[in-house]
């Protein structure tokens, strides 16, 4: 159990709380040597967090990218691919923004970090932005930039711009076989690994943040039970709508393409969702995805060895909904006012996050990451989804290995119904 990653954040959260509760008590005012000591630690973490930033987005998008343009040249079956995971990612989305406009707990409680928000901090879209032309003019000298310049000043919108340029102009002019492409496939794999040696140092970086999170909470009484109250009610928005997404929205989308009964398809799909929930890691659950969608649901191999790979790249529902709900609820507790054109925002960077997502645990954070910067979220944010974040990934997970099966499913049903099938 020692070694298990949820357990550790566990505890490094309990310690950073009760130390630093205990820290206020016997220290009211505070101590340089503790606050310098804490503040170099939360500072290390998040700038490894930001290191990783620009270059895991970058990579990312354009292998994500070169995986859409490989399934695309085979018409028809890339098209219906690609479509289905765009249209069941959006559908995630939109139905996390309607939920939380009418179901927002937390906004019973005032917006306890308020006073954190660094006013210089960097951000896509300035606070309250609802001019369209204003926010596309600004957009437009964001998104069109030298790629470099993006990348060193991180400039989300200019990163995402000259990865899918460079993305599409690669599929379109190089062959598959091109060094380039392996170069991609090899970067990726590098920034994997070193976002796997971040992940082991998270304990110590949640340990620091909430300390200092608790400390300056502390000074108001009451704000420390109001933030635990606002996070749980988060928590259990994001794992109803999932669940709404998962035992609804996706077998009422099968049912509607292949006529196949929602009892029937979760039944025939209950043992990669088992694993996918126990993993957190839709590529780990492959190898059963690859044999339930054959020996199931009569998916032909062909199909599934394509579909489901692809999908476990780039359709993960449940991680978008995820974004977007978090995105809201963080945005409320800076006390960052949302306007209507900065939710579009976030609807549209959670669907380009969710493309060429890492498929392992806790990897939706870098897309996060991405979200939260484009409207001026803190990045020191992350520790609060971190604390709750691995026992909603289980189900997320699950839910996004659903839309995959699902996906192979409604493909093959499409391609045999073909003349000539």
């Amino acid at each position: 159990m020692l070694k298990n990653l949820t357990f550790q954040v566990f505890i490094a959260a309990t310690f950073g709380i009760v130390l630093a509760l205990g820290y206020q008590v016997i220290e009211p005012n505070g101590v340089d040597m503790v606050d310098n000591s804490i503040s170099l630690l939360k500072g290390t973490f998040l700038a490894l967090l930001k290191m990783l930033i620009a270059p895991m987005i970058f990579f990312s998008l354009i292998g994500g990218i070169i995986s859409i343009g490989n399934v695309v040249r085979l018409r028809q079956l890339g098209g219906i691919t690609v479509g289905y995971y765009l249209l069941t990612t959006g559908l995630a989305i939109s139905l996390a923004l309607v939920a939380v406009v009418f179901v927002h707990p937390w906004t019973a409680y005032p917006p306890i970090m308020a006073s954190m928000v660094d006013a210089s901090s960097t951000r896509l879209l300035e606070p309250g932005s609802d001019s369209i032309l204003a926010v596309l003019e600004t957009m437009a000298s964001l998104a069109f930039t030298n790629p470099f310049s993006a990348l060193v000043n991180l400039n989300i919108l200019g990163i995402v711009t000259n990865a899918l340029f460079m993305g599409v102009a690669m599929v379109l002019v190089l062959d598959e076989s091109s060094p380039l492409f392996r170069l991609v496939v090899d970067a990726n794999k590098i920034i994997i690994q070193v976002l796997r040696w971040v992940i082991r140092v998270l304990p110590i970086g949640i340990f620091a943040i909430l300390f200092d999170f608790t400390v300056r909470l502390s000074g108001d009484d009451g704000l420390g039970g109001t933030f635990l109250t606002q996070l749980l009610q988060f928590g259990l928005l994001v794992i109803t709508m999932t669940l709404i997404h998962g035992l609804i929205v996706l077998p009422a989308i099968a049912w509607l393409t292949t006529r196949t009964s929602p009892l029937e398809l979760l039944k025939k799909i209950a043992s990669p969702l088992l694993v996918a929930f126990s993993t957190s890691s839709s590529a780990a659950t492959l190898p059963v995805s690859m044999r339930a969608a054959e020996d199931n649901l009569g998916v032909s191999p062909s199909v599934a060895s394509f579909v489901l790979p692809l999908g476990a790249t780039m359709n993960m529902d449940g991680t978008a909904l995820f974004e977007a709900v978090a995105a809201i609820f963080l945005a409320y507790l800076y006390g960052i006012e949302l306007s209507s054109v900065m939710v579009v925002t976030v609807f549209l960077m959670a669907m380009v996050a969710s493309i060429g997502a890492p498929g392992m645990p806790s990897a939706s954070m870098s897309g996060m990451q991405m979200v939260m910067l484009a409207i001026g979220i803190p990045l020191e944010a992350i520790a609060i989804l971190l604390v709750i974040e691995r026992p909603l990934d289980t189900i997320r997970t699950s839910v996004n290995v659903e839309g995959d099966l699902i996906g192979s499913l409604i493909v093959d049903r499409y391609l045999k119904r073909q003349p000539g099938a």
